[in-house]
């Protein structure tokens, strides 16, 4: 699928952000949507397979979509801090996005340490239509925060994800206040190994519902 693909440098709290920025190439854009990677100690980028997949999928379901790294992450600038310095990378990364799109609905997607990232940043603020959760964390810290969240929160995870044992993810999603759904991928770890498709296919469709 072509794409319609800029570089960009975000000002960030730390020092500039390497970034994406992706249009759907088949309409007008529907939403604006920010989606962040994995723990960058753990060699995450913005070029991760899973959150290659997400963006693709939202640029399918007609959103332009914004990739980053995190600071210390790639090219960007700045040292690891440990989600607290990260959270206010996106927060960066958000007002940049809807400053160039004004006009559009913003939602706010992330894979694992950025799903934590995106949560946190989602229901601090106000105006997300949504926050998607993918492979959340669950050995990652409190989520009270995630429970006194009133934003729409869809959740997609692994089966057989190491770091948020089944048991533990529902029982968290109980907690959860509405609106709100999880979705099962089959699995065979937390990266969606042997089920990428089946995940791009669960984003477009959660992303394409109004």
């Amino acid at each position: 699928m072509a794409r319609r693909i800029e570089s960009h440098w975000i000002p960030g709290p730390a020092g500039r952000l390497e970034a994406l920025l992706e249009e759907p190439e088949d309409r007008e854009a529907l939403m604006a949507a920010m989606v962040c990677h994995p723990h960058p100690l753990h060699g995450g980028t913005m070029h991760n397979k899973v959150v290659y997949r997400m963006a693709r999928g939202l640029r399918r379901a007609g959103a332009v979509v914004l990739r980053f790294n995190f600071r210390g992450a790639g090219a960007s600038q700045g040292e690891h801090a440990h989600l607290t310095g990260e959270i206010e990378d996106a927060r960066a990364a958000l007002s940049w996005l809807r400053a160039r799109y004004p006009a559009l609905p913003f939602a706010l997607a992330g894979f694992s340490f950025g799903a934590r990232a995106i949560t946190r940043l989602g229901c601090d603020i106000e105006g997300a239509r949504w926050l998607m959760a993918v492979g959340f964390p669950t050995h990652f810290g409190s989520t009270e925060y995630f429970e006194a969240c009133a934003v729409p929160k869809i959740i997609i995870q692994s089966t057989h994800d190491q770091y948020a044992p089944r048991d533990e993810m529902e029982a968290l999603y109980e907690r959860l206040p509405s609106p709100k759904e999880l979705i099962w991928i089959e699995a065979a770890d937390h990266f969606f190994a042997g089920a990428l498709d089946e995940l791009e296919a669960s984003v477009v469709a959660r992303a394409s519902v109004p």
